[in-house]
């Protein structure tokens, strides 16, 4: 079963890709616009995103450079654009897109080209845990570990951990987690410190040393595993 995240404002193309995939066994999500569609990859977890190139809200090119740079998500991304020049599909792949497709294309000829980097990315080994010294993550449920610890997470507070061992030792915004939690519209600014305070509870009150630090004034990061002795 492979999931997809279909990223794209055409709904009538929407639609076909739903009337194509889904007797095939996909398992379809998809998002209207750039901004919607880059909280739905980094609250969930996808095989594969279609992903058209012009977008409102946030065009794709800024949304692949998000997912890549910021949220280190190497989820396999076919870029969709009605735009054909060599200058364009360089730029697209340079922004993270793993594959380009020209509109109008063929589905079966989609479909191919989804199987071989869903494949691609298996064969990489494309980690369904996360480890940062004795902290182990589960990426596809909210699961989490240390020092062999069942941690008891919430989902919000998983998400927040996978963003920081992702990004880890790089500092996470501030905003960063805001949008991850809450898209556009954030609460009043003392419900993210709220969540982290709760993550701490767990992933770092029962143990040494604590993993979580505070960036002062810009956001989160996971210190560096300390060195086990030299025997």
């Amino acid at each position: 079963m492979t999931r997809l995240l279909i990223i794209e404002d055409n709904p009538e193309l929407v639609a076909n890709l739903y009337a194509f995939f889904e007797p095939l066994g996909y398992v379809l999500d998809d998002a209207r616009d750039g901004a919607t569609g880059l909280r739905r990859a980094t609250q969930n977890d996808y095989d594969a995103i279609l992903l058209d190139l012009m977008l409102p809200r946030l065009d794709g090119m800024a949304l692949c450079q998000a997912l890549r740079q910021e949220f280190q998500n190497p989820v396999p991304i076919l870029m969709l654009t009605a735009r054909d020049p060599v200058e364009d599909r360089v730029q697209g792949l340079a922004s993270g897109a793993d594959d380009y497709l020209v509109k109008p294309f063929s589905l079966k000829e989609l479909d191919a080209r989804i199987k071989a980097l869903v494949r691609r990315a298996q064969g990489r080994q494309v980690q369904s845990v996360l480890d940062w010294g004795d902290l182990r993550v589960d990426t596809r449920s909210p699961q989490a570990w240390r020092q062999g610890h069942t941690l008891n997470l919430t989902p919000t507070a998983h998400k927040l951990l996978m963003c920081l061992v992702r990004a880890a030792p790089a500092v996470v915004r501030k905003q960063e987690m805001e949008y991850l939690i809450w898209g556009d519209e954030p609460p009043e600014s003392g419900a993210l410190r709220t969540h982290i305070h709760e993550l701490r509870l767990q992933v770092d009150r029962p143990f040494n040393p604590a993993l979580i630090a505070t960036v002062h004034s810009v956001g989160w990061r996971l210190d560096r595993p300390a060195l086990a002795p030299a025997e």
